[in-house]
């Protein structure tokens, strides 16, 4: 064999091993953006579960928070505003502005909520109430799913964001527009605690 063909050789099985690490790192982030975009599907679940109490909420405080009118409605806006940037974020996760706006709307309800619970410790008829304490335990254990839901997430987005940022993954990123995700973070201190809701 002739030493043109020897590099030719060499030369043709370097750019299948580039081919094939290309092919690689595009299926890796494939995968790992998937992954982060199914584990807020989860927290999607999470929150339209929350979403969908609230009201019931409301409408059993309202009667025996009548002076608390503001309040209740307040808590409805909040909800309103919170499902819009929920449906924003769900349809592209690896939005940066639209998680942005969903934790935004987020710290906001949650701090209407706990608004609302706040002012109820003052009801003890509805302290009482068999319905209202079977919907804060419910909205209680919700809370607590989210949480779940967004610590896997925030991993799956790590995991993703950290593939994306190594060499040479970085460069194939770059190529096929694979942008950083965006990780769903709680940045008031005061809306990291899920609202209190006991009404022993």
């Amino acid at each position: 064999m002739s030493g043109a063909a020897i590099v030719l050789l060499i030369l043709l099985g370097l750019i299948v091993l580039v081919i094939v690490a290309v092919v690689a790192a595009y299926n890796k982030l494939v995968v790992l953006r998937n992954r982060f975009k199914n584990a807020f599907s989860q927290i999607d679940v999470q929150l339209k579960r929350r979403y969908d109490l609230i009201p019931n909420l409301v409408e059993t405080a309202k009667g025996y928070m009548q002076h608390e009118r503001a309040t209740l409605e307040a808590v409805i806006q909040a909800r309103n505003m919170a499902m819009a940037a929920g449906k924003a974020a769900a349809q592209n996760p690896a939005d940066g502005g639209a998680m942005e706006g969903l934790v935004g709307a987020e710290g906001a309800l949650s701090g209407a909520l706990g608004r609302l619970f706040a002012l109820s410790e003052s009801y003890p008829d509805l302290k009482a109430n068999q319905n209202m304490m079977q919907l804060t335990e419910e909205l209680t254990s919700t809370e607590n799913r989210i949480s779940f839901a967004r610590q896997a997430y925030n991993d799956a987005v790590t995991l993703y964001n950290t593939a994306r940022e190594v060499f040479p993954t970085v460069i194939i990123a770059g190529m096929f527009n694979f942008t950083a995700a965006v990780l769903f973070e709680v940045t008031d201190e005061s809306q990291k605690e899920a609202p209190k809701v006991s009404f022993s």
